[in-house]
């Protein structure tokens, strides 16, 4: 599949470290029992609320453009069933989950306690605003599309940092997008596949 797509993605083979997240992190345990035989399929799962689990394809394809490193402070927005930021959590030093729905939020960090991850800490709240006690971060992930990037997001970022986020308004072609910040605080931004997401959603 990374072959596939490799013209589009610049990544034809994903990362030893990434493919070796993967591998480690038990799917299934982030789905109810009556998808669990389908865990491990290259599909996208439904979680409850509206929300689903993203084909294991393109979890793998955003941690891979991520470029995440051992010692990097990782945000994420929208922790969903929180399979995405357990597989950060095999590659960094910190993941900040934040979750706008609370009874997925909530659920997603009972489980990441059950399996043991010490290195994820998750919060109620909008993640258009990111998460500023936190930051800045080695780089952000956003799980959900947005008509536009944040603005506090691109903020948060620290130079250097990366920023893989699906970007497209309801009704048009999402494109996952890979922005990187350089020294002057300007954003670099490459576009990279075409992908189908839930939309992104902000606090009444």
């Amino acid at each position: 599949m990374a072959r596939d797509t490799g013209a589009e993605t610049g990544r034809p083979v994903f990362n030893a470290r990434v493919m070796a997240a993967m591998a480690k992190v038990p799917r299934h345990r982030f789905l109810s029992a009556t998808f669990g035989s389908l865990a491990y399929a290259n599909r996208p799962l439904p979680i409850g609320h509206g929300q689903t689990i993203s084909q294991p394809y393109i979890v793998a394809l955003m941690t891979e453009l991520l470029d995440a490193k051992p010692g990097d402070a990782v945000l994420e927005i929208g922790t969903g069933s929180g399979y995405q930021a357990a597989v950060l959590a095999e590659l960094v030093d910190r993941v900040y989950s934040i979750e706008i729905i609370e009874p997925v939020g909530k659920k997603a960090q009972t489980l990441l306690q059950q399996l043991g991850y010490k290195n994820i800490e998750t919060k109620i709240g909008d993640g258009y605003n990111g998460w500023p006690e936190r930051a800045p971060f080695d780089a952000i992930i956003v799980t959900a599309a947005a008509p536009q990037v944040p603005p506090a997001l691109v903020a948060q970022m620290k130079p250097g940092a990366r920023m893989v986020i699906p970007v497209g308004g309801e009704g048009e072609v999402q494109f996952l997008q890979v922005m990187v910040k350089q020294a002057d605080g300007s954003i670099a931004t490459r576009r990279s596949l075409p992908v189908r997401f839930v939309p992104l959603t902000r606090s009444k």
